[in-house]
C-alpha cells in the first residue's frame, strides 16, 4: 500500500472511531445544529417585530396588516418547526413548515436575484432533506403505507438530493484568487466537495468539511466582536447561524452514510 493509501486508511479509521464514541449524540448535535438557523431568525423575528414588519411592508406596499402576517407565521412557523424537530415529533410535517418558510423568505426579501444568498438557501433546503431522510429512517414517514416499488428509494433520493445542494454552501466560500493558501484552500474545498457530491469516502470528506467549515465560521462570521448597532453585525450573525444549519445536515450525512446512490454503496457490490 502506499503511503497516501496508508494516511488515507488511517484517517477513515479516525473516522469510524469517533462515530462509534459518538454516535448516540451526533444525531441531537446535528438536529440542534440544523435548525439553529431558523430558532435564531424567530428569535430575532420577535425582538425586532416592528422593523421586519416595516421593511415588508415598504418593500412590497403591503400594508400593515399583511406585512404583520408574514412576520406573525414567519415567526411561529420557525419556533414550532424548531420545537418539532428538537422533540422528534412530526418530523415530516416539521420539514415541510421550514421548506415553506425558506421559500416565502427568499421571495420576499428578493433573495432570488442574489446568487450567493440563493445558494445558501438551497443548501439549507438541502439539509432539511437529510433530515427529512432521517425521519424516514425512522419510520415516522408521512408516506406510509403508500405502495412504492422499492421501499427504501425515496429515502435515498432524498439523501442524494440533500448532499447535492449542500455543495451549494462551499461554493459560495471558494474564493478563486491568486496566492499559495486561497488556491490551496479551493482545491482542498473542491475535493471534499465532490467527494460528497458523489458519495465516496463520504463519511471522512463530510466530517472534513465539518471541521473546516466550523473554523472558517468562526474567522469569517465573528459577529459577536461587532457591536449590535452596526448592520455588519446582524449580516455576519446570519451568515453565522445559517452555515451551522449546513454544518448539522453535514453531520446528518456522517451519521447516516450517503444513502444508497452513492459510490460507497456500489462499492459493497463490486
Amino acid at each position: 500500500m502506499t503511503p497516501s493509501g496508508d494516511m488515507m486508511g488511517a484517517a477513515e479509521d479516525l473516522a469510524d472511531q469517533f462515530l462509534r464514541v459518538t454516535k448516540h449524540y451526533l444525531p441531537h448535535l446535528a438536529h440542534l445544529c440544523l435548525i439553529s438557523t431558523f430558532l435564531e431568525d424567530g428569535i430575532r423575528m420577535w425582538f425586532q417585530w416592528n422593523e421586519q414588519r416595516d421593511y415588508i411592508n415598504i418593500s412590497w406596499g403591503s400594508g400593515v396588516l399583511l406585512a404583520t402576517l408574514f412576520v406573525l407565521i414567519n415567526m411561529c412557523g420557525q419556533l414550532a418547526g424548531c420545537v418539532l424537530v428538537l422533540a422528534r415529533k412530526f418530523v415530516p410535517y416539521a420539514c415541510f413548515g421550514l421548506f415553506g418558510i425558506i421559500f416565502m423568505q427568499t421571495i420576499a426579501y428578493n433573495i432570488l436575484w442574489d446568487l450567493k444568498f440563493l445558494m445558501r438557501n438551497l443548501a439549507l433546503g438541502g439539509s432539511l432533506l437529510l433530515l427529512l431522510a432521517e425521519s424516514r429512517s425512522e419510520g415516522k414517514s408521512m408516506f406510509a403505507g403508500v405502495p412504492t416499488m422499492d421501499e427504501t428509494s425515496p429515502r435515498q433520493y432524498m439523501q442524494l438530493g440533500g448532499r447535492l445542494l449542500l455543495v451549494l454552501m462551499f461554493m459560495t466560500l471558494l474564493h478563486f484568487e491568486l496566492g499559495a493558501f486561497p488556491i490551496f484552500q479551493d482545491i482542498f474545498g473542491m475535493v471534499l466537495i465532490i467527494l460528497v457530491a458523489i458519495g465516496f469516502k463520504t463519511k471522512l470528506a463530510a466530517l472534513t468539511l465539518v471541521i473546516w467549515l466550523f473554523i472558517i465560521n468562526l474567522i469569517q462570521n465573528a459577529f459577536w466582536n461587532i457591536p449590535t448597532y452596526r448592520p455588519l453585525h446582524d449580516f455576519l450573525k446570519y451568515d453565522f447561524f445559517q452555515t451551522m444549519s449546513v454544518i448539522g445536515g453535514l453531520l446528518l450525512v456522517v451519521a447516516l452514510g450517503p444513502g444508497g446512490v452513492s459510490m460507497d454503496e456500489h462499492k459493497k457490490k463490486w
